[in-house]
């Protein structure tokens, strides 16, 4: 027996061998390009870095000015307590700058190594998504800087106690608003976070069209954890965040009734020829 199963198995042996040989390429292949959507992104931010190293202190100033406003209203000012904090902070600053003015590039570079693996029909709904999660994000951080700030910072100015001179250190400061920029970027992703939900049956739509006082609850929650323990910031951020919980059930209805259409044109294609 052991002569008529030799030629079978070495042939058995020897395609293994060219499987594994072929998946261990693929695998080096996917690595290298990896490491190149890396490097580009690396550079695009490295590019960013450059001029906004260079106008680090204008752009802090920038900033700074919702803060610096309410501070000439109620007489107080900026501080910086440690020595090296008036170059470090504006560097440290101008860094996430370059992050963020590069993050479009770096996102397109995890889409042109994440785009070959899918289908047609997924591309069709991941672009307008990841487009989408990408101008939210920056909707909510200027919501943060144009409509937020001033309003927080002026009931902390109003809120402190008589006898109380109030001296914001700049690091702090930074640390604070960047956390803030986060926060309301991340909040913004909502209707991102409905439709995925929607499109993978994590959750039904009509789910979450029923538990909308539970969603509301939550949000206020998450806004609660998210910003500074006044009920005032509270609000502001969880108010923007349900009317996005709507705008999300919308975008899911649309592209649930698209998704839904392509798959029964795709099993009219594939149905029996008559």
């Amino acid at each position: 027996m052991g002569g008529p199963l030799g030629p079978a198995t070495s042939s058995h042996t020897r395609m293994s061998a060219e499987s594994e040989k072929l998946a261990e390429g693929t695998l080096i292949s996917h690595l290298l390009e990896l490491r190149n959507r890396l490097i580009r992104a690396l550079i695009a931010v490295g590019i960013a870095f450059l001029p906004a190293a260079y106008y680090q202190n204008k752009i802090f100033e920038l900033v700074a000015e919702p803060l610096v406003q309410i501070a000439k209203t109620h007489g107080f000012k900026l501080v910086a307590t440690s020595v090296t904090s008036t170059f470090v902070t504006p560097f440290k600053l101008s860094f996430f700058v370059a992050l963020f003015v590069a993050i479009p590039y770096v996102l397109f570079q995890v889409w042109a190594f994440v785009a070959p693996g899918l289908y047609k029909h997924e591309k069709r709904f991941a672009l307008p998504l990841v487009l989408s999660s990408i101008l939210l994000f920056y909707i909510g951080v200027a919501f943060a800087y144009l409509f937020v700030f001033p309003v927080m910072f002026e009931f902390f100015a109003a809120a402190a106690p008589k006898g109380v001179e109030m001296m914001t250190d700049i690091s702090n400061y930074l640390d604070f608003v960047l956390t803030m920029f986060l926060a309301f970027g991340v909040a913004f992703e909502v209707p991102i976070v409905v439709v995925l939900l929607v499109l993978t049956g994590i959750v039904s739509l009509e789910k979450l069209k029923t538990s909308r006082g539970y969603v509301l609850i939550g949000i206020f929650v998450i806004a609660a954890i998210l910003t500074p323990p006044d009920a005032v910031s509270q609000c502001i951020m969880a108010i923007p965040m349900y009317g996005l919980y709507e705008g999300g059930l919308i975008m899911a209805r649309v592209l649930n009734g698209m998704k839904r259409k392509d798959e029964d044109e795709k099993d009219d294609d594939e149905g029996p020829e008559k």
